[in-house]
């Protein structure tokens, strides 16, 4: 079934117990405040958590800067839909041997000569290439957003973080987000023992 922003809102709104808008662009406040919210929120939320569903990889050409010896001199550029880069390795593979590197603005340096292949989150703007637990996230994301500005109500601020802290729990569970270089795995982390992970 296709989602729209405008199912989004509303089910941000139902967060709150509110009336759903019968568009973004409608002249009512909860309208106004979404509208105002959403494009930035859903940039925010992709950006924090390295989201599986939006994991890329392209394969850039670097261009020598002068930097000179033994400094990161090679620059490459970032694709155009980057929001964030993830730490680059020899391979481009997450388990790779990993290598210096620092950004700057819209470019990774680097000392390693191109080609590189780098993995980064990339800034998917239609909900159905999203994963249905990163939509819950940015649900209740929204819904903290607006919670006080239309309700004016503390008890519905912490309705909505809770919803959020849910529904992030849920995704780290179910593995919809990738944890430092490697996938975690929560069966291998119950083999060994080790609960950490699990929340």
């Amino acid at each position: 079934m296709a989602i729209t922003p405008l199912d989004i809102a509303n089910m941000a709104l139902a967060v709150l117990d509110d009336a759903p808008i019968d568009s973004l662009d409608q002249d009512v406040k909860a309208a106004r405040l979404l509208n105002l919210h959403f494009d930035l929120t859903r940039e925010a939320e992709l950006t924090k958590y390295a989201w599986v569903f939006a994991i890329l990889r392209a394969t850039v050409t670097g261009a020598d800067s002068g930097g000179g010896d033994c400094t990161l001199n090679f620059a490459y550029e970032l694709p155009a839909d980057c929001l964030r880069p993830l730490p680059p390795t020899h391979n481009g593979e997450p388990d790779g041997v990993p290598i210096s590197w620092r950004q700057e603005a819209g470019l990774i340096y680097s000392d390693l000569r191109g080609p590189l292949t780098i993995r980064y989150l990339a800034n998917l703007t239609d909900p159905n290439d999203w994963d249905a637990l990163f939509t819950e996230v940015l649900v209740a994301a929204l819904a903290i957003k607006v919670a006080h500005p239309l309700t004016h109500k503390s008890g519905m601020i912490d309705i909505a973080r809770s919803a959020y802290d849910r529904a992030l729990d849920a995704a780290l569970n179910a593995n919809a987000i990738q944890r430092g270089g490697r996938f975690y795995a929560a069966s291998w982390s119950a083999r060994r023992g080790d609960s950490r992970g699990s929340r």
